[in-house]
């Protein structure tokens, strides 16, 4: 009788996998047709790396934070430089449509991640495959430490960076437990498809909103941005594991920073709450020679769309500064 009962048992739990996994995959395709590839693919080392490339003038690359894609630095910012930059904005390795680079990243049951020095290393090749040889690098959130990662691995391939609210320091306040869930071997292969099929709609705008405050989410942004896409599974998991590892990562690179050797501009909001500026911009500001910190108050997460005529003026000022324009204050 109890072998009965477990058999029974057993059954049950498969065919709510079954069902779990089949609504999660519906969810993903609905993703995926409603919010398509927007650029190319570039091809680096077997990976593919999906590129939106806009507008004429000094190569200049865009790089998304966590739980993001490329949608969220075309959306505005892409538009506003165009007209005098040539814009390349990147899906990170492993999210939006971009391969990761270890393909068990996304794996159920794994650990890995993909390491800042090598997203740094694929996006400047796929950067060089689009003839941006020194192009001036702008990282938001997580990617401005990609961005940094990029001036510390290739310099000689580099002209300017600008660090948007980047997590380039060490914290010690911890991560949100929802990281750890879905980083881990056993979150990975059990939280992660109950919450990318049964996680409700509200829960993406509650995201949105949080990201963006004090700041308005911009109209018509959340419909662009594509938050379905990085509620897919291999994306869940592979974000979280990114920033699982982020720590560790910029911990090392902070005693590097000092040998940096280019124009860096670092611009933050005052009221950011999920990368605070007095633990990292302020303190990154000291430890670069010649980075020149541009605070704006009240300001959130986001200043590339709560203030993004403050941070055009900073990637002018980047590209003026690395020679590259004449034009710019």
């Amino acid at each position: 009788m109890a072998a009965r009962i477990t058999a029974l048992a057993a059954i049950l739990a498969l065919a709510g996998c079954a069902l779990v996994d089949a609504r999660a995959d519906k969810r993903e395709a609905e993703a995926i047709a409603a919010h398509p590839p927007l650029g190319r693919f570039v091809e680096v080392e077997g990976r593919r790396v999906h590129a939106v490339v806009t507008g004429e003038g000094p190569d200049l690359v865009l790089i998304h934070g966590a739980s993001g894609n490329l949608r969220d630095m075309v959306f505005d910012l892409a538009e506003r430089l165009s007209s005098r930059y040539r814009v390349i904005a990147f899906d990170r390795p492993g999210l939006g449509y971009s391969d990761p680079i270890d393909p068990a990243a996304g794996a159920a049951f794994g650990t890995q991640a993909d390491s800042l020095a090598a997203q740094a290393r694929l996006l400047q090749a796929a950067a060089a495959e689009l003839g941006a040889e020194r192009p001036v690098v702008v990282g938001h959130s997580y990617g401005g430490a990609v961005a940094m990662a990029w001036a510390l691995e290739r310099p000689e391939d580099i002209a300017a960076l600008v660090d948007l609210s980047g997590a380039t320091l060490p914290w010690d306040t911890g991560l949100a437990p929802l990281y750890r869930v879905n980083g881990s071997a056993l979150g990975g292969a059990v939280a992660v498809p109950v919450l990318a099929a049964l996680a409700p709609e509200r829960m993406i705008d509650d995201t949105l909103t949080a990201i963006f405050a004090p700041d308005p989410v911009p109209e018509g942004y959340a419909d662009f941005v594509g938050a379905g896409l990085a509620a897919r599974r291999a994306s869940l998991r592979i974000n979280a594991r990114q920033v699982n590892a982020l720590l560790d990562q910029v911990t090392r690179m902070r005693a590097l920073y000092p040998s940096l050797d280019l124009p860096v501009e670092i611009v933050h909001g005052t009221a950011d709450t999920i990368v605070p500026p007095e633990i990292h911009s302020i303190r990154l500001a000291r430890l670069i020679p010649g980075a020149n910190l541009t605070l704006l108050e009240g300001v959130g997460h986001m200043p590339h769309h709560a203030a993004p005529e403050a941070v055009v003026a900073a990637i002018d000022r980047a590209a003026a500064r690395a020679g590259l324009r004449r034009d710019a204050p």
